[in-house]
């Protein structure tokens, strides 16, 4: 009888066992979002009248040695309204990924930021907004005034703080940011 009982103790305690090995740890994972590889911004500015300007950064090695590769089609022309969109692409697929869907797609994820320097005499403005109604920034328009020289910079960010009143206090990720040299006449 000794023998009985100490069985059904083992056993009592083996069960116990298995279902504290066999816990809730099997939970569904939390979805995987991975980052995004950006080679290519490309800024693209449609005046009522004149030249289309496009901008267009291609860093094809990512965080590797070789800096990225500038090309803008022509100089903004000065007092000028321009409609403004972005796109950026992982060009080391094939074909080429267009991450911008992505960045619509998560919405109130990302946020696009354009800055001019002091020395450039262009504003940036309209830019698209979320769908809880903050600034996204595939879409805007650009305004230039007199003729003038100096860097325009564009920055994709990740999960910025929004609303918020431009990089100093968005915190978030830098997905990609690219600082193109123009010319206003």
């Amino acid at each position: 009888m000794k023998k009985f009982k100490i069985s059904i103790l083992a056993a009592i305690a083996i069960t116990g066992l298995v279902f504290t090995g066999c816990s809730s740890d099997d939970d569904a994972p939390a979805p995987v979002n991975e980052e995004e590889v950006i080679t290519t911004v490309t800024v693209t500015l449609i005046p009522a009248t004149g030249p289309t300007v496009t901008l267009t950064s291609r860093d094809l090695d990512g965080d590797g040695p070789d800096a990225p590769v500038f090309d803008i089609s022509g100089n903004l022309a000065a007092n000028t309204s321009y409609i403004g969109s972005v796109v950026v692409l992982n060009e080391t697929e094939t074909p080429a990924e267009n991450i911008t869907l992505e960045v619509i797609e998560e919405d109130l994820e990302h946020q696009f930021f354009y800055d001019a320097s002091t020395s450039l005499n262009l504003t940036t403005n309209n830019l698209n907004q979320d769908s809880e109604g903050n600034d996204l920034g595939t879409t805007f328009t650009v305004t230039t005034g007199d003729a003038s020289t100096g860097t325009f910079t564009v920055t994709l960010l990740h999960e910025p703080t929004k609303p918020n009143t431009g990089l100093g206090d968005a915190n978030g990720e830098t997905d990609a940011e690219a600082v193109f040299n123009v010319v206003i006449q």
